[in-house]
């Protein structure tokens, strides 16, 4: 069982390959001799690239979770999800050189992208919680995608951008925070108009027989007669 500092060695090794190179060009061997580890000890930490990339990404989620100032919890759900973003683009930041390389072998990658995508999905999951918007649910369903949707809109600016003041990229956050506002908005009201078909649909289902019930049932009632 590989330990978390080893686990950490080949994210960090990782990292510093993706600065330096295509990340599409970094084999496994290479990954753990920069760490400084074996082969077998590299897969006792991780499956794959994709997983020591999820490792990054929950020490990110980790980094701003930690970080939450709870002077925010009075601020609106809109100004919690802000300050939960630039936290994670200043934990990030350091890294950058890095995820511009992992960033364009993903777009070049499609099942690596779908894969990741699953991985985003889960670390958005968390900014939200931390920003103490509910997950749960329909909404929270839709929420998750939404911002899912806007980290990536904000990221491909943010990834460009070189004024250390990164002013196209906070602008392009309030953009979209204020155009994630106003798709919400429309989805709530599209789902308080379909909730009572919602319901009845749900009703229909939990009292509906199963086709094989149904078939067993009418096999008894015919077979009767000839009993």
């Amino acid at each position: 069982m590989a330990t978390e500092k080893t686990r950490q060695k080949i994210v960090d090794a990782l990292l510093a390959l993706a600065a330096e190179k295509p990340f599409e060009e970094i084999g496994l061997p290479e990954i753990a001799a920069r760490a400084g580890v074996t082969l077998a000890a590299l897969r006792g930490a991780f499956a794959s690239k994709l997983d020591i990339l999820a490792a990054f990404a929950a020490r990110i989620d980790e980094a701003v979770l930690s970080d939450i100032d709870a002077d925010m919890a009075e601020e609106s759900p809109r100004e919690r999800l802000f300050d939960m973003v630039m936290s994670r683009i200043e934990a990030l930041t350091p890294h950058k050189a890095a995820l511009k390389s992992i960033h364009r072998g993903i777009a070049r990658d499609p099942l690596l992208a779908l894969a990741w995508g699953r991985v985003a999905m889960n670390s958005q999951t968390w900014m939200l919680a931390g920003a103490g918007i509910r997950t749960a649910g329909l909404r929270g369903d839709l929420r998750v995608k939404g911002l899912m949707l806007a980290w990536a809109r904000i990221f491909r600016v943010w990834i460009d951008d070189d004024d250390p003041a990164i002013s196209r990229t906070m602008a392009a956050l309030d953009e979209t925070l204020t155009d994630g506002e106003r798709w919400l908005k429309r989805a709530d009201r599209a789902l308080c108009r379909a909730r009572p078909l919602l319901k009845l649909c749900e009703r229909l289902a939990a009292g509906r027989p199963r086709r094989r019930e149904r078939d067993t049932g009418k096999d008894e009632t015919e077979a009767a007669p000839a009993a």
